[in-house]
């Protein structure tokens, strides 16, 4: 079921919210249109107050022009009348004893006399009104023909308008493009990727967004190095201590086996066992997270592979041989690093193990084809993770405190190597509860 889409103005709102750019044209247009209308309106103001009673005798003039040019011998002329109209945008309406007669019926007669203004525009009829020696009144108006242009500005006007809020736009989207450039270089960074810096533009002589992104440069740039100097330090002193853990091995096995010092051996071949391996961990993931890690890939059979792992993961488990393996029938051969990928397995299984160990059901491995991917997905019936914390689960170090406890065993970097061994091979890891239990699913490409 599609979720059902909001409506058009909210939609337009939140895109306004959103957006810098659409805020900076909204603010641009406001702008016109606000210095627009004042323009008009001290226009209109300026003309009605002062240049009105200015025009009013040159106006009555002309009229009076008009009129003796109509009314030849102090009667109207109806010819002169019609030329008159044809030659210019005016009405002309005859009345009198013997003459009835307007040169455009189809119009309304003119009202010059406004109820709104009674006592500023009462004179108006007085203006453009005369009378003539032999009794008739002459009215003139203007014709409305004159005006029928008025729609198609209009629309020339709004035409106008648009293009330029569209050139507004551009040219805010031209200066605004800094922001993407920096939007894309910080997730880049998120990402860990420092090998393409963020664009400046005008490097010699910056505006603000330029600032903006070589400041975030220089940090990248600190936050590379601090990240080089960590991982240089971990390697040093995981290889450091590799020496020293194999001479303590070597003294601890040279130790003799008598009942007295036998579980004293043990345990302590126990504990330096697992400090190598912790050391093992901690190189493989450094060499995994390096952008360079190197994958050795050769034909694997994921299911003879998680057999041996299970093999080997019975000496710590005792239900290790009760997994289900379940493999779809002509399960295809795929490019892997057999080592890492052993890794990934030994992982996701002893963690399904040891978190699963207090139910009944033993966990599963499950293998499927769907999509040209391949599913690895391994599932435990344990009291699983609470929600909140698993899209930490694979972060390197972390351990939640309900799942795990220090006695559990582990640091925290097996899920963590997971993840990265998965990435390796352009695949991914992803986490959810399975109720009961937690379910770890692992993406591969299938070549």
């Amino acid at each position: 079921m599609t979720a059902r889409r909001p409506p058009w103005h909210r939609r337009a709102r939140q895109a306004v919210g959103h957006s810098i750019k659409l805020r900076l044209v909204l603010i641009f247009l406001l702008l016109a249109l606000t210095v627009a209308a004042a323009f008009l309106f001290g226009a209109q103001k300026a003309f009605s107050v002062g240049w009105r009673e200015a025009a009013r005798p040159l106006l009555m003039d002309y009229v009076d022009h008009l009129a003796a040019d109509i009314a030849v011998g102090g009667a109207p002329d109806l010819a002169r009348a019609q030329a008159l109209t044809e030659r210019l945008p005016l009405t002309i309406d005859v009345q009198g004893p013997r003459v009835n007669w307007r040169s455009h019926p189809d119009h309304e007669r003119a009202r010059w006399k406004r109820e709104s203004n009674a006592g500023e525009d009462a004179d108006w009829s007085r203006l453009l009104r005369r009378t003539t020696a032999d009794g008739h009144q002459i009215e003139f108006g203007l014709n409305d023909d004159a005006f029928q242009r008025r729609p198609r500005l209009i629309g020339l006007t709004l035409v106008t308008l648009l293009l330029l809020t569209l050139a507004a736009f551009l040219i805010v989207r031209r200066m605004l493009r800094p922001l993407d450039d920096i939007r894309a270089g910080a997730r880049r960074f998120g990402a860990g990727d420092f090998s393409q810096p963020i664009p400046v533009q005008h490097a010699n002589r910056p505006d603000e967004l330029g600032q903006l992104a070589a400041t975030i440069n220089t940090m990248g740039q600190d936050i590379q190095q601090m990240l080089d100097a960590k991982r240089a330090l971990l390697l040093a002193i995981s290889h450091e201590l590799r020496s020293p853990l194999t001479r303590a091995r070597l003294n601890t096995e040279l130790l003799p086996e008598s009942e007295d010092v036998l579980p004293q051996r043990q345990a302590l071949l126990r504990d330096l066992q697992e400090m190598s391996a912790q050391i093992t961990d901690l190189l493989e993931s450094e060499r995994l997270s390096s952008p360079h890690a190197a994958l050795q890939r050769e034909p694997v059979d994921l299911p003879a592979l998680a057999h041996e792992v299970l093999t080997e993961l019975a000496a710590r488990h005792v239900r290790a041989a009760e997994v289900r393996v379940r493999v779809p029938p002509h399960f295809p051969s795929l490019l892997l690093d057999r080592v890492r990928m052993r890794l990934l397995l030994r992982n996701l299984l002893d963690n399904a193990l040891r978190h699963g160990a207090a139910s009944t059901q033993a966990p599963e491995l499950s293998l499927a084809v769907e999509a040209g991917q391949v599913q690895l997905v391994v599932r435990d019936h344990g009291s699983g993770v609470p929600d909140e914390q698993l899209h930490r689960l694979s972060e390197a170090f972390y351990r939640p405190d309900s799942a795990r406890t220090r006695s559990a065993g582990g640091v925290g970097l097996g899920l963590y190597l997971c993840k990265l061994v998965a990435q390796a091979h352009g695949g991914g890891l992803c986490f959810e509860n399975a109720g009961p239990g937690l379910r770890a699913t692992v993406t591969l490409p299938r070549p």
